[in-house]
């Protein structure tokens, strides 16, 4: 039987874990540590929104670790005041001397591609690096821990109606291994959470702006829309949010959410031939003519695929992509409005700085 199929045994609950002790008062779930200076370990903080946060956090005079795999590309901490631990989820020692005597956990690193050679990695990384992590911090007793999800493991109503945290939702409804692994990594981290472990859970949409340099997916249509190379467009939608606000939601689920809540950080839904629209009309391209029927475009991404598992380069198309843009991907962040203090700044001020980003860049 494949690892695929073997998916379900990743599902928390089957091993028993130890008691969790805090260094925060019992009953505070407020951010006040009581502490001169926060100690935050950021992972991911080499990638594009983990680099966000970090520099978020310095902003508010956080001491910031940084876990960093060793021959990792750390461009993205060029600059900044962090302190570099080299380590890696898969690696029970190294996690453990990065979560001694810190203050924060901000678990933001992910393994995000729409499409992998060897799906398995997907999951070694988004639930079991998840859980080895999580782990650790409760041996080290931090007192608070915010967990990156994604707006991929929420529902979407049937009736075109934006989703939320509370649209039902299950396992058999994530498509694709991408999906499946965060479904699977939140219902661990929600299961930690109902054991005593201090963890907020946020889901960021489609982040889109500066130092996406590997880039995303929503980075490669931004890239590129950018150079023309995108003349046509299918019928779907996604939520779209600068990532220094998503940034912004992660400091204030820190400061101000609640243990065990999960936190949608959007900003602005928007049809795909919108977005496209508003990239022709930043870089002054003609906007794409012609939108594809679903139907036409399945067949190139089962060629685009069969072709990179013989080039080993990642396919210009993908059919987890084409299954997932026949919903338009919309949500809504008023919970993290109300109870955060949340707000998403202009759509357009977005894609600007993605677009002068990827100018610069690429």
């Amino acid at each position: 039987m494949s690892f695929v199929h073997n998916e379900l045994q990743l599902l928390p609950g089957f091993r028993e874990k130890q008691p969790y002790v805090s260094r925060l008062h019992a009953g505070d779930g407020r951010a006040h540590l009581g502490v001169d200076r926060v100690r935050s370990l950021v992972t991911g903080a080499t990638g594009f929104v983990g680099s966000a946060v970090a520099r978020r956090l310095l902003r508010e005079d956080h001491h910031v670790r940084v876990l960093a795999r060793p021959g990792s590309d750390r461009r993205n901490l060029q600059g900044l005041d962090v302190e570099v631990v080299e380590g890696d989820l898969s690696d029970p020692v190294s996690l453990a001397r990065i979560c001694d005597g810190c203050d924060a956990l901000f678990h933001v690193a992910a393994d995000y591609r729409l499409w992998a050679p060897r799906p398995q990695e997907l999951y070694r990384t988004n639930v079991e690096g998840t859980r080895a992590l999580l782990d650790a911090a409760q041996r080290a007793g931090v007192p608070r821990v915010v967990y990156t999800s994604s707006v991929a493991t929420l529902g979407i109503p049937g009736d075109g109606t934006p989703g939320d945290e509370t649209t039902p939702v299950s396992l058999a409804d994530m498509v694709g291994h991408y999906k499946r692994s965060k479904f699977l990594a939140e219902q661990l981290v929600r299961e930690y959470a109902a054991q005593g472990l201090p963890v907020v859970i946020v889901n960021p949409s489609t982040p889109i702006g500066p130092r996406d340099i590997k880039p995303t997916p929503t980075g490669r249509i931004v890239r590129d829309a950018m150079a023309g190379r995108m003349p046509a467009y299918v019928d779907t939608g996604l939520n779209v949010v600068h990532v220094d606000d998503v940034a912004d939601g992660h400091w204030l689920a820190f400061a101000k959410g609640a243990v065990g809540e999960r936190y949608v950080l959007g900003g602005h839904n928007l049809s795909l031939r919108e977005l496209l629209f508003e990239i022709a009309d930043i870089v002054g391209r003609p906007p794409p003519r012609w939108r594809l029927p679903h139907g036409a475009v399945m067949p190139v991404a089962y060629v685009a695929e069969a072709w990179a598992r013989l080039s080993g380069k990642p396919p210009i198309a993908t059919v987890e992509e084409v299954r997932m843009s026949r919903k338009r991907m919309f949500f809504s962040s008023a919970k993290a409005e109300r109870e955060l203090g949340y707000a998403a700044g202009p759509v357009r001020l977005a894609l600007e700085d993605a677009v002068a980003w990827f100018s610069l860049h690429h």
